[in-house]
């Protein structure tokens, strides 16, 4: 067998092996998972805070109000 054609065959052997090799994928899978729950959190936790801000900013307007003096 020529050279030529061994190293064709070793070279479809290997890239065979490496398409069939699933640890990389899974590795890919659960970096995309952390990052896509990351993402959530952090939109969650943005708009949680929004929220929360809005509800103090209420309070104190109502105390304020509760404080100014009475009009005669």
């Amino acid at each position: 067998m020529p050279r030529a054609e061994k190293e064709v065959m070793n070279l479809t052997k290997y890239v065979n092996a490496f398409v069939r090799d699933e640890e990389g994928q899974d590795l890919i899978e659960y970096a995309l998972l952390v990052a896509l729950i990351s993402l959530v959190c952090v939109v969650a936790l943005t708009d949680a805070g929004k929220e929360v801000n809005n509800i103090f900013t209420s309070i104190k307007n109502k105390l304020a109000g509760a404080a100014a003096p009475a009009a005669p």
